[in-house]
């Protein structure tokens, strides 16, 4: 079975976050169902170190389910072993009408990029044709490539409309 995948990259302070946020409530309110991934390039501490689930780990398990009446999470450490490839990591969620990727901006999947000019950052886009669309707080620059989505970053619902679109006509990854 395959998913479509959709990436949203940006700059820190670009508002992707927020505009996350939104999609998800929105395109669940419309019906569709949704998985999310985010990278760090950080240290990701899920427990403190002296609760039964770190210490498990710290001890050696590979894999630490940690289960609850609200949720569950499953916690693989990697041993040294390197970091999985991204379709590996979305073949173990569970079924989808759509995977919403956050960071990941090498890989070559279709992606939405978040540009804010004030942030200080040049565009992802210009080097990325993985960038389908851009939601952005400017007007579409002349330069911008034929074929280019230029989507209004104050107007969510419109970005909400052309995701679904993209998701009908199958121009998403998918894995």
């Amino acid at each position: 079975m395959s998913v479509q995948v959709l990436g949203v990259v940006g700059w820190s302070g670009s508002g992707k976050t927020t505009l996350l946020e939104f999609l998800i409530a929105e395109l669940g309110r419309r019906g569709k169902t949704l998985n999310v991934i985010k990278h760090s390039h950080h240290d990701v501490v899920l427990e403190p170190p002296h609760k039964d689930s770190a210490r498990f780990r710290a001890a050696g398990a590979g894999e630490v389910m940690l289960v609850s009446p609200y949720r569950y999470a499953i916690v693989r450490e990697l041993h040294a072993q390197p970091e999985p490839e991204l379709q590996t990591l979305v073949s173990r969620l569970s079924a989808a009408d759509l995977v919403l990727v956050e960071g990941y901006k090498w890989a070559a999947i279709s992606k939405l990029e978040v540009f804010r000019p004030g942030v200080g950052k040049e565009a992802n886009y210009p080097a990325d044709s993985n960038i389908l669309a851009v939601a952005s707080d400017v007007a579409r620059p002349a330069t911008a490539r034929e074929g280019l989505v230029w989507l209004d970053l104050n107007q969510p619902a419109s970005i909400v409309d052309w995701m679904i679109g993209a998701m009908q006509n199958e121009n998403l990854s998918r894995f």
